[in-house]
């Protein structure tokens, strides 16, 4: 993958690969240290505890958050192909527009895609509501499964483990052979600070993106959270820090990207709207310095859907498919089961239309090109920089300093008890 690709990738906002950076690269790491140097003062004991259950806590719901989602979706998605149906069908498709929807898809691409395909689209239009079912159970069952876990069973795993080892050092010391032994890897490399690491509702609802389905469980979880806390101070502790990561992680991202790319374009004059594969794209800037640049005449639906299926080896067609969920079959037939985002489609459209344009403008579209995939590039790890800062620096500060002005003491609050006790 070149490095342009993975710049794309983890710039994608309504995909989980900047989540992953975010979570698992740069914020629990620093969250484990600052745990610990936030309780070290008062006890390096309970410190010791709550870098653990920090890095229990972090790394397994991470583990579930990015992971148990699209396992529980295809586990899902077995069990309704089982029953006889396809669960790519989009119930969007139900909308029902002069263009697009169940019935003018299996008119339109009857003899065009394979039987198996149109039988598909009759079954479900046959059985809609069965389906919405089938597909809101999916739902469920990818958010709520996840939610237990992460907000019920693993925080009273987590409490139960951290009191066997508050036990276990009280017997210690009332033997006097007590001697702290590291506990077991990972933490065992926490030093003094420092750390080492080796269609309706249901239509919706069955559209979520895993972006958006971990956005969903986050909010269960936190509530989960807040439900088992050991205390009071504790919830309220967990409610603030949830709280918070749920709008760094899900609101702040998108909206910084549209802030920096609109900065860009003020300060350089270049419109980095695009993706960087885009700019990246010698296809794209040859038809741009041939004017070979084939787009859709207009931005009604009728003209995109009919560009769609009559030109889907075009640019803007790849790019249709590529980030706007168009999807084709192997035979260059767009699949009747997708539902097609007008609005998407509208946008990439005339994003494409206003790089051209001010390409052409700059006289040396190459240079032109290559200045906006820079830009762009800038822009995303800026995001993912200051995205990541907040969340692993400036949250926990404000949690500490909320947590001392709340319960007047810088211990975890679910272990500040235990203190006296080892």
């Amino acid at each position: 993958m070149s490095l342009t690709a993975i710049i794309s990738a983890i710039g994608n906002t309504n995909k989980q690969y900047p989540l992953i950076v975010r979570d698992c690269g740069i914020e629990v790491p620093t969250k484990i240290v600052l745990t610990y140097n936030q309780n070290k003062e008062e006890s390096k004991d309970i410190a010791r505890l709550a870098a653990r259950e920090r890095f229990l806590d972090e790394y397994a719901v991470s583990a579930v958050w990015l992971g148990g989602i699209p396992l529980v979706s295809k586990l899902a998605d077995k069990f309704i192909r089982k029953k006889g149906y396809n669960p790519d069908i989009n119930l969007n498709l139900f909308k029902q527009t002069k263009y697009q929807g169940i019935d003018v898809n299996i008119k339109n691409f009857e003899g065009k895609v394979s039987k198996p395909i149109i039988d598909e689209l009759k079954k479900v239009k046959n059985n809609k509501a069965f389906f919405e079912k089938l597909l809101a159970l999916k739902f469920g069952l990818s958010t709520t499964i996840p939610m237990l876990f992460m907000g019920v069973i693993l925080p009273k795993l987590i409490f139960a483990s951290s009191s066997k080892k508050i036990e276990k050092l009280k017997a210690k010391k009332q033997q006097n052979e007590f001697k702290y032994e590291a506990f077991e890897n990972p933490m065992n490399n926490i030093k003094d600070g420092k750390i080492s690491f080796k269609g309706n509702v249901v239509s919706s609802l069955a559209n979520f993106s895993t972006v958006d389905k971990m956005a969903v469980t986050d909010g269960g979880y936190a509530i989960g959270r807040i439900a088992t806390a050991r205390n009071k101070n504790e919830a309220v502790d967990v409610g603030f820090k949830m709280a918070g990561m749920l709008f760094l992680n899900f609101v702040a991202p998108p909206y910084l990207a549209k802030i920096l790319d609109k900065a860009a374009y003020k300060l350089t004059g270049v419109n980095v709207a695009l993706d960087p594969i885009v700019f990246d794209d010698k296809n794209f800037i040859n038809a741009i310095k041939n004017n070979s640049l084939l787009l859709p005449k207009d931005n009604t639906e009728k003209e995109i859907i009919d560009f769609l299926d009559k030109s889907p080896k075009s640019l803007f067609s790849q790019y249709a498919s590529r980030f706007c969920d168009v999807k084709y079959l192997e035979n260059d037939i767009r699949d009747p089961r997708a539902w097609v985002d007008i609005n998407k489609l509208v946008q990439l459209k005339e994003e494409m239309q206003k790089f051209a344009q001010n390409a052409i403008k700059s006289q040396d579209i190459k240079a032109f090109a290559k200045k906006a995939k820079i830009a762009k590039s800038f822009n995303i790890l800026t995001n993912i920089a200051l995205s990541s800062t907040l969340l692993a620096f400036a949250l926990p500060k404000a949690q500490f300093a909320f947590r001392k002005l709340y319960t007047g003491s810088d211990l975890e609050p679910g272990l500040a008890k235990s203190k006296d006790k080892i």
